[in-house]
């Protein structure tokens, strides 16, 4: 989820502490899991997103909500840093640090993202051939991929990597050959 500036300005400063914080307790990968889990939590729940970002509830039910959520074998570090959040009414940029953290731990671990759509979903196979692609694309050391479907791609697949736009997709090539013959009459 893309931010404006000033969130993404709030943001960074957020994930770099909490990123700061997991590595002195060597627990950087543990908390990036924990983060996925409650990433997928707020991007299945528009419900819950809008609870978090509505400044005018209580702050003492968002933290009560914010720890049944993420459950008790959360780290404490994770629990103390949503606590901070709501505390200082940062909660409505949860997604932005999050994402930002995400990306950190990323860097660290020499991986990058591949946002790859495709008409149906894809199989083991085509996971790994995609991951394939992207790391001779990129020279990664690891690719993490996060798919979507798209049925108005009619087949094939876009793969996004940072700025780089692989559209390998049959929506995309019809396109392309309708641009060439109109450029052509």
């Amino acid at each position: 989820m893309k931010g404006s500036l000033l969130t993404e300005g709030i943001a960074e400063p957020y994930a770099q502490a909490l990123m700061s914080i997991a590595q002195s307790n060597n627990s950087a990968e543990q908390l990036g899991e924990e983060i996925k889990a409650l990433n997928a939590l707020l991007e299945n729940s528009p419900e819950l997103r809008g609870f978090l970002k509505n400044p005018t509830l209580d702050d003492q039910k968002k933290k009560a909500v914010l720890l049944q959520i993420i459950g008790e074998d959360a780290s404490p570090y994770f629990v103390n840093f949503l606590k901070l959040l709501v505390d200082k009414r940062r909660i409505f940029v949860l997604e932005e640090i999050t994402e930002a953290y995400l990306a950190l731990l990323r860097d660290m671990n020499q991986t990058v993202l591949a946002e790859v759509t495709s008409a149906a979903e894809l199989s083991d196979a085509q996971k790994e051939a995609v991951e394939n692609r992207v790391k001779e694309m990129t020279d990664a050391a690891q690719v993490e991929l996060k798919t979507s479907v798209d049925p108005a791609l009619i087949g094939g697949v876009i793969v996004k990597v940072g700025s780089q736009v692989l559209d390998a997709s049959l929506k995309g090539q019809l396109r392309r050959i309708g641009l060439q013959l109109s450029s052509a009459t």
